[in-house]
C-alpha cells in the first residue's frame, strides 16, 4: 500500500493510493503519524480497504507522506563512492546525525537556499519510517519488523554550515528550514521485492547528477536499524535516512545549487520529487 498526505500545510488529509485510486482515510485516522502507525493502523487501512470512499487529489498539495516525525535520524557516507569523493575512507561504523524535524516539507514544496549561503547541495536517500518501537534489538535479523514502511528523500545539505561552521557536527548544515523533503509516498514494506537493490538517481535542470543502488550500502536498513537501537530509541513516526550515493556538489564536479534551480530525485518504488529552489 501506499500512503499520502493532501492539502495545505498543517491541514493535511490522509490518503491511501490504491490501483492508481486515492481513497479518504480520514474515517480511519486523522492524520499519518506515529499515533495512528503504532496503534495498527496500517493493518486497520488494510481491513478496511474495499469500503473506503474515493477523493479527488487534482490540484491538491502533497505533503510529506508522514506528519511530525519524532525524529529525523540520518546516516552519513553510507556509499563508499560517496565517501571517497568526500574526501573520507569509508566508514567502520555507521555515522549519525539529527535533522531538525520542522524542516521537513512536500514533495514538491519550494525548498529554500539559507541566507549566506553559496553551497547548498542535493542528496537522494532512502528512508525508512519506524511502525514498531525499536529498542536494543536482539540482532539485525530483527529490525525489518520494526519497519512501518519506505519513502524518498532529499537530505539537502548547507556544506559550508555542514564542514567549516560546525563545531564539530553536521546538523548546522542540515536542519535549515525546508531542508527535509518527503514523500510522495509512504510504501509498505510488500510493495518493495528487495530493498536492497533500489535504484536511486538525482537531477538538477534536468542534468543527471546521481544514479546509483542501494545495493552499495556499505551497512543495510536492517543492520541500521539495530546499530541505531543500541544508542538510542526508535518510535513509531520517526525516520531515519540512510545515506546517499556518488554524485552530489560536495565532490567539486558540479556547481551547487542556487535560486530557480530545479532539484528532481528518484527511488524506484518510491516515487519521484520535483522542488524548485528559492530563497530565504
Amino acid at each position: 500500500m501506499k500512503f499520502m498526505r493532501v492539502g495545505t500545510p498543517g491541514a493535511e488529509k490522509p490518503v491511501l493510493l490504491s490501483g492508481g485510486r486515492h481513497y479518504d482515510l480520514s474515517g480511519i485516522t486523522a492524520d499519518i503519524d506515529g499515533a495512528f502507525l503504532a496503534d495498527d493502523g496500517i493493518a486497520r487501512v488494510r481491513a478496511a480497504q474495499a469500503g473506503l470512499p474515493e477523493i479527488d487529489v487534482t490540484g491538491l498539495r502533497v505533503g510529506a507522506p508522514v506528519a511530525r516525525p519524532g525524529v529525523v535520524l540520518c546516516v552519513g557516507q553510507n556509499y563508499a563512492a560517496h565517501a571517497a569523493e568526500s574526501g573520507a575512507p569509508p566508514p567502520t561504523t555507521p555515522i549519525v546525525f539529527y535533522k531538525a524535524p520542522n524542516s521537513v516539507v512536500g514533495p514538491y514544496d519550494e525548498v529554500l537556499i539559507p541566507r549566506g549561503s553559496t553551497t547548498t547541495d542535493w542528496e537522494v536517500e532512502l528512508a525508512v519510517v519506524i511502525g514498531r518501537r525499536a529498542r536494543y534489538l536482539e540482532s539485525p535479523a530483527h529490525a525489518l519488523d520494526h519497519v512501518a514502511g519506505y519513502l524518498l528523500s532529499n537530505d539537502v545539505s548547507e556544506r559550508d554550515f555542514q564542514l567549516h561552521q560546525s563545531g564539530g557536527q553536521w546538523s548546522k548544515g542540515k536542519s535549515c528550514e525546508t531542508f527535509q523533503p518527503l514523500g510522495p509516498w509512504l510504501v509498505t514494506p510488500d510493495e518493495l521485492a528487495d530493498v536492497q537493490s533500489l535504484g536511486l538517481r538525482s537531477w538538477v535542470n534536468g542534468e543527471v547528477r546521481q544514479d546509483s543502488s542501494t545495493k552499495d550500502m556499505i551497512f543495510d536498513v536492517a543492520y541500521l536499524i539495530w546499530h541505531l537501537s543500541q544508542y538510542t530509541v526508535l518510535d513509531p513516526g520517526d525516520v531515519v535516512n540512510t545515506g546517499t550515493p556518488q554524485g552530489v556538489g560536495l565532490s567539486g564536479r558540479f556547481p551547487y545549487l542556487a535560486e530557480g534551480d530545479v532539484v528532481e530525485v528518484e527511488i524506484d518504488g518510491l516515487g519521484r520529487q520535483r522542488v524548485t529552489m528559492g530563497q530565504a
